[in-house]
């Protein structure tokens, strides 16, 4: 596999995203949030990168006051469409997450389906999407992260993965380098009822993946405190043995 450039977040998305696979499970997950961070309807949420808007259109639907925040014009574009189509008050920002300025305003802040952690160019710059967490966050705020398990990394990459979805399957590479803590992530979809061609180059995405602990020690920077864990959508614990890290925390009143 081929490390693509550090840049890469800036440039890799389309909406080709909305066929795959994962993109099913939306609805599970919001309602696993809402149940987990025990939401009462009325909280103001931050979803940051928060692509075609799949998670803040359902909070929407649901009653939340949601503001999407995403790099990619084609995603916010096609997000105020769906919105608008769909009668939802949803307010959707075109910026880099690191220009975002929001302070003490919001009840719940979001980063799903790795919500850029990890993404940029360097440590120094992956720390900034954390200051923005917490300065958007209202005190006793509560924050929900979904990302890469860098404890699974070590342990268990290189590996190939697949799943089966309505539409397609996904297949995905997983490489690891342990001395910067860098994730390569490839993969490719097959729709169902076409001609599997084999590709010829496979281009990582270069992620910038963090242990619990280390989330830990970067939210406690923050004035915030880790509440829970969970290796996926379920409710289950924590744990090397699984590549998802769901971790909710508050902000320290």
């Amino acid at each position: 596999m081929i490390a693509k450039k550090s840049d890469w977040y800036k440039h890799s998305w389309s909406l080709d995203i909305k066929h795959q696979s994962w993109v099913e499970d939306t609805e599970r997950q919001v309602n696993f949030i809402i149940d987990h961070l025990k939401l009462k309807g009325n909280e103001r949420i931050l979803d940051l990168a928060c692509g075609f808007g799949r998670h803040s259109l359902s909070f929407a639907s649901k009653g939340f006051d949601v503001v999407g925040v995403d790099l990619t014009k084609e995603y916010i574009e096609d997000a105020k469409k769906t919105a608008e189509e769909k009668g939802l008050p949803v307010t959707f920002l075109l910026s880099d997450l690191r220009d975002v300025r929001f302070k003490n305003e919001f009840d719940v802040v979001l980063n799903l389906a790795d919500g850029a952690i990890g993404y940029l160019e360097n440590d120094m710059e992956n720390l900034k999407i954390f200051d923005v967490i917490s300065s958007a966050l209202k005190p006793g705020g509560k924050h929900f992260m979904d990302i890469c398990n860098a404890e699974h990394a070590e342990h268990c990459f290189p590996k190939n993965a697949w799943e089966a979805g309505e539409t397609s399957i996904a297949l995905s590479m997983f490489e690891w380098d342990s001395k910067k803590r860098i994730m390569l992530y490839g993969g490719w979809d097959i729709p169902y009822g076409e001609p599997a061609c084999k590709p010829e180059i496979i281009y990582g995405d270069p992620t910038r993946l963090f242990s619990l602990e280390e989330i830990k020690t970067i939210l406690a920077e923050r004035n915030m405190v880790v509440q829970d864990s969970f290796s996926d959508y379920y409710g289950r614990a924590s744990s090397y043995k699984n590549i998802q890290l769901m971790v909710s925390s508050v902000k320290r009143a």
